[in-house]
């Protein structure tokens, strides 16, 4: 006797720099995640994401509400990467002499 439905693993692969994405696509988990939090429906996300097939995102989301804990985790580390990275980039970069100036002749073309 053969089972009526085929259990499929969640489409979803991790690149060399350990991105969980969608496969097929560079769409990230938490993107579909963050999305998904904030009430988008999956039809949402596939109009938000062209790349991403409205079965995909069905999948991933069974997924991630299967295993709400360790996709948190994962979510929240890559969410303190990006703000480490962010620091790094905006340290490189000499911005608040550049605001300061804008500042200033913001300032002046408004004194005029």
């Amino acid at each position: 006797m053969s089972q009526a439905f085929e259990a499929k693993a969640p489409p979803l692969t991790e690149n060399p720099d350990g991105v969980i994405l969608v496969v097929g696509t560079r769409v990230p988990l938490e993107t579909v995640v963050t999305a998904f939090d904030a009430g988008a429906t999956p039809e949402e996300i596939t109009q938000q994401y062209p790349s991403l097939g409205l079965a995909d995102v069905y999948a991933v989301i069974a997924h991630v509400l299967a295993n709400r804990e360790t996709v948190d985790v994962y979510v929240a580390e890559r969410r303190a990467a990006g703000a480490v990275l962010r620091a790094e980039i905006e340290q490189g970069a000499p911005l608040q002499a550049l605001r300061a100036r804008l500042l200033a002749r913001r300032s002046a073309d408004s004194a005029q």
